[in-house]
């Protein structure tokens, strides 16, 4: 028993001399880890390798791997436990522990630091950490996506179109715009988050005024990255989202106005629009008829569609100024329509008449309106010219004063006149009276030698009138019959005497 107690203690003092010794050498040869990589950046995809090492001697315990610190630390690699794309480069290795992480993702970027660790009573401790790696991957930006809007768009106001991709950093990055090929001005670019990030996203938004001729555009968005040897590029097609309605036109053949019975045939050409959705129905005074032709769509040069159809109608009496209609429904939108009109080239003839007489007896037909409208102007002018004259002598007359009236005997001739004289030869007088009550002329038989003869009509009378008679004998001759009673509306007296 004391012979193993004695054996005990020579061991345990050959222990502690060889570790005396141990401690010795160590001062020369103090631990270290080393962990050289300042900064590493990587592709994503690509495997990523990051080197540590510890020299001397090292208490015992494990080395791991973290990335990041404070709170947002994370294990990365250790000896125990499962990490599928981290791997030792040497394994079992009491040295060197560097590693290699495979497939390298935006989210691996940070910074990574090997730490040593020595056993405890409890758990092991953190015993030396490294300077660490900072860690960038540069990942490519996806492939773009367009869209454009909900519905279609018809040519006119700018529509917005839109370009997206993600995943990439570094975060600078060029978004282009280009139509056929042209480069489009002023896209509206945002890259997010606009703070510090392992991975951006872009969002480019454009405004493109379509036309009738796109129907063959294509819209590129093209995007430039680090990461990237060649642009990416993303194309939509305008035709997608372009509706051009059609352009209608309506004719004849032959051209209107027509004769009577003549046949006629109405075309309606729906051209240059898209897509090529359409239908076209005729209608007669509004009312649908399936009499029409249509012919087969055809598609333009520019990627636009033509619609054709024909009806062909005789031109009779019921018909005329009837009005035909062509509707086109393109793309469920509402109807379309463009009219002609059926118009006679002269009116149905009558029974028995020659049609061709029609054109000439419309002709003398306006002359005659333009005669009767002549001859009632002149006829309206006659009558006022009439009228104004009977106002003016009706204005003279209410204006003489005395209505006394001289009667002159014929001239006489420079001899002695005969004794007798002619009875036919007669000087009339017109006595011009006022408008009063007709009263029966009172004749006077005078002797034939009075000089002289006075008519004096009633004293009952206001107005007189006189007549004085020189050098004159009133005729003896039998008294004649009173002469016939005037109208009322004369103004007029005749007396008869016998020359001198």
């Amino acid at each position: 028993m004391a012979f193993r107690t004695l054996a005990r203690l020579q061991l345990l003092s050959l222990l502690l001399g060889l570790s005396s010794m141990d401690r010795s050498g160590a001062g020369a040869q103090e631990f270290q880890l080393l962990q050289p990589q300042g900064a590493v950046s990587v592709s994503a995809g690509e495997t990523l390798t990051l080197t540590c090492s510890v020299t001397g001697l090292a208490p015992a315990g494990p080395v791991r791997w973290f990335k990041d610190s404070g709170s947002g630390r994370r294990l990365v690699y250790a000896d125990a436990g499962s990490f599928p794309r981290v791997t030792r480069a040497v394994s079992g290795s009491d040295t060197d522990f560097t590693i290699h992480i495979n497939d390298t993702r935006s989210e691996d970027a940070g910074v990574y630091h090997c730490v040593k660790f020595k056993k405890g009573l409890g758990a092991d401790e953190e015993f030396r950490s490294g300077s660490g790696t900072a860690v960038s991957v540069s990942a490519r930006p996806s492939a773009p996506s367009v869209s454009g809007p909900p519905s279609r768009a018809e040519p006119g106001p700018p529509v917005t179109f839109t370009c997206t991709s993600g995943g990439f950093s570094p975060r600078d990055i060029t978004v282009t715009w280009l139509k056929n090929g042209a480069k489009l001005p002023d896209p509206q670019t945002q890259v997010l988050p606009a703070h510090q990030s392992v991975s951006y996203n872009v969002s480019s938004t454009v405004g493109v005024s379509l036309t009738r001729a796109d129907a063959r555009s294509q819209l590129t968005c093209q995007i430039e990255h680090s990461t990237l040897p060649a642009p990416l590029r993303a194309t939509y097609t305008l035709s997608d989202v372009l509706r051009v309605p059609p352009r209608l036109q309506v004719g004849t053949a032959p051209a209107v106005p027509v004769a009577l019975n003549t046949s006629v045939t109405f075309t309606c050409h729906a051209e240059g629009f898209y897509p090529k959705d359409a239908s076209l129905t005729w209608l007669e005074n509004g009312n649908e008829t399936n009499l029409g032709k249509s012919s087969a769509l055809s598609e333009n040069a520019d990627g636009t569609y033509t619609l054709q159809s024909s009806l062909e109608v005789k031109a009779t009496e019921q018909r005329s100024q009837s009005m035909f209609t062509c509707r086109v429904v393109h793309d469920s939108q509402p109807p379309i329509n463009a009219s002609a009109m059926l118009r006679l080239s002269q009116p149905p003839a009558e029974p028995g008449k020659d049609p061709t007489s029609s054109a000439a007896d419309s002709y003398l037909s306006e002359e005659k309106k333009i005669y009767i409208a002549v001859a009632v102007v002149c006829a309206v002018l006659v009558v006022l010219v009439i009228a104004v004259i009977y106002l003016i002598r009706v204005r003279q007359r209410k204006g003489k004063s005395s209505p006394s009236v001289r009667l002159h005997e014929p001239e006489k001739s420079p001899g002695p006149a005969p004794q007798d004289s002619d009875p036919n030869n007669l000087t009339y007088a017109d006595l011009n009276f006022d408008k009063q009550k007709k009263r029966t002329p009172r004749f006077v038989e005078m002797s034939p030698q009075s000089e002289y003869a006075c008519i004096q009509p009633a004293a009952t009378e206001d107005n007189l009138t006189y007549a004085d008679l020189d050098m004159v004998h009133l005729s003896k001759s039998p008294k004649r019959p009173a002469p016939r009673p005037e109208e009322a509306i004369s103004e007029y007296a005749s007396v008869q005497i016998q020359r001198k």
